[in-house]
């Protein structure tokens, strides 16, 4: 398969385990004990994922995240989170931030491979046609993956550009989160539906000048998620 795979995990029994069954198919693999080395590694040699645990001895795991999601050459690296912390606010936190999956220990070394491989595929899936959507203020180019807001250029994850992208190429239709989520994330995912929301505000705050009273990306209570043309705000 030859995809480069970085763990930065201070375990190490949980650290052999992991390795030993991500080469077994095939990965290359990188790891690291704490979160300072294992970031310096990933700045010289930016691999394909990465499998990031909270609770380092040093920087913890979302500090780590959102280092990486402030450089420009691993903004798009796909991170699942390892962590002993199951309780929703972290698993959210953990979403809010920039995580692509998270996955509670103790977990299946089976099941970590094939969410590994299930975020990989969704991000190497082809492209749609090229196609702009402009409105009112708003510009989305899908082969440029450019985003333009009262003329400003909005940096976007390449999972929120796709969300918005979907919503935006189909104006007025109302998704509801599991539609969404089969489309955006694909059928081979493991999240639920809280993500659809937590990725949904992370949009907002970037694109509405008010994310409180979205113009562009509209709630449709008790029914889902829509993309709106025109100029009014809701209260959504």
């Amino acid at each position: 398969m030859g995809y480069r795979v970085t763990i930065i995990e201070d375990e190490k029994d949980i650290v052999d385990l992991v390795r030993y069954n991500f080469r077994k198919e095939g990965f290359d693999v990188a790891s690291f004990l704490r979160g300072k080395e294992g970031l310096e590694h990933l700045r010289r040699n930016p691999p394909d994922l990465v499998l990031l645990d909270i609770m380092l001895p040093d920087v913890d795991g979302f500090e780590v995240c959102k280092k990486l999601r402030a450089d420009e050459r691993l903004k798009d690296v796909p991170i699942i989170f390892l962590t002993a912390k199951g309780e929703e606010i972290d698993r959210v936190l953990g979403l809010e931030i920039g995580a692509d999956d998270y996955v509670v220990k103790p977990f299946s070394p089976r099941e970590l491979v094939a969410r590994a491989k299930a975020v990989l595929r969704r991000r190497e899936r082809p492209a749609e046609k090229h196609e702009v959507v402009e409105t009112s203020g708003f510009r989305l180019d899908s082969r440029t993956q450019e985003v333009m807001v009262r003329g400003r250029t909005v940096e976007l994850s390449a999972l929120e550009f796709k969300l918005l992208h979907y919503l935006a190429s189909h104006p007025r239709q109302v998704f509801s989160r599991e539609r969404l989520l089969d489309e955006v994330w694909g059928r081979d995912r493991f999240v639920t539906p809280r993500t659809v929301d937590v990725h949904v505000r992370r949009v907002r705050e970037k694109i509405e000048e008010s994310p409180e009273k979205p113009r562009y990306l509209r709630t449709v209570r008790g029914a889902g998620y829509r993309f709106s043309l025109d100029a009014e705000q809701n209260d959504a």
